[in-house]
């Protein structure tokens, strides 16, 4: 299995740094119902170990601590990792990691899951399974998940067409999508693995609404050249479509779960 290059040239580690504030108010977290499908399937047990890897400020780090599982939330980014600790760093189970996909720092068989949340696609993959392997333990599970825009509603058909009109990069690099399912098949290879998908939502205000643009790393920033086009354009479309001060943002929420053979 080779290496897919799935980021573009800049370090993927670092991309998020200048929105981190943005990121941990606006980013949408995960369903219920993603616990519950790992419990069925016997890959959360009680109180299990887990390694949340790309683990950022803590989104999906939540999540397995409200499941009464031990965290070690691995991120390379200091500027997120600081804000996770900020916000989780009281609670039982948490666990702070300086490190990445490749080299998590975590011993060997060490852990029941290993998770990794809207991050996969960053990551080295041949490396990455190598170290998946190495730290989860023989009959334990690797759980890849992400929330996709679903463009069921013509509030989220505007939403993108707005990206791809209004951000280079993102039209270029289709980016904030997940791997693709070939990838996904080679990396649990020669494994099969199970998949998922549950619905989730967001309703926001505009603030919340340009928020959640600022959050991803091919949004342009206040004072550059597109920033004001794309958020007049954002504005235009939560006018058309808002209820009550608010509109839908709809996802789903993909999950691919396995283990991994040596």
């Amino acid at each position: 299995m080779s290496d897919s290059k799935a980021t573009p040239s800049r370090d993927p580690t670092q991309r998020y740094s200048d929105r981190v504030a943005e990121y941990e108010r606006y980013r949408p977290g995960y369903p219920p119902a993603l616990v519950a499908y790992l419990r069925e399937r016997g890959a959360l047990p009680a109180s299990a170990r887990v390694a949340d890897v790309g683990s950022g400020t803590g989104i999906s780090t939540a999540v397995f601590l409200d499941a009464g599982a031990v965290v070690f939330a691995v991120e390379p980014n200091d500027a997120m990792r600081t804000a996770a600790v900020r916000r989780l760093g009281g609670r039982t189970g948490f666990h702070s990691i300086a490190g990445r996909a490749e080299a998590t720092g975590l011993a060997d068989a060490s852990v029941d899951l290993v998770a990794a949340g809207t991050a996969f696609h960053w990551f080295a993959r041949d490396a990455t399974r190598t170290e998946f392997a190495r730290i989860v333990k023989p009959d334990g599970h690797v759980a890849l998940f992400w929330n996709v825009r679903s463009l069921v509603s013509p509030f989220m058909r505007e939403y993108e067409a707005v990206l791809r009109e209004h951000s280079a990069e993102y039209a270029a690099t289709n980016a904030g999508q997940r791997a693709d399912d070939a990838a996904i098949r080679a990396f649990f290879a020669p494994s099969a693995f199970d998949e998922a998908t549950f619905a989730n939502a967001q309703a926001v205000d505009f603030d919340a609404l340009l928020g959640r643009v600022l959050s991803s790393s091919y949004a342009p920033r206040p004072g550059e050249p597109t920033y004001e086009p794309i958020a007049a354009a954002l504005r235009a479309s939560f006018a058309r479509h808002a209820g009550n001060g608010r509109v839908a943002m709809l996802y789903d929420t993909h999950l691919y779960l396995g283990r991994l053979s040596a």
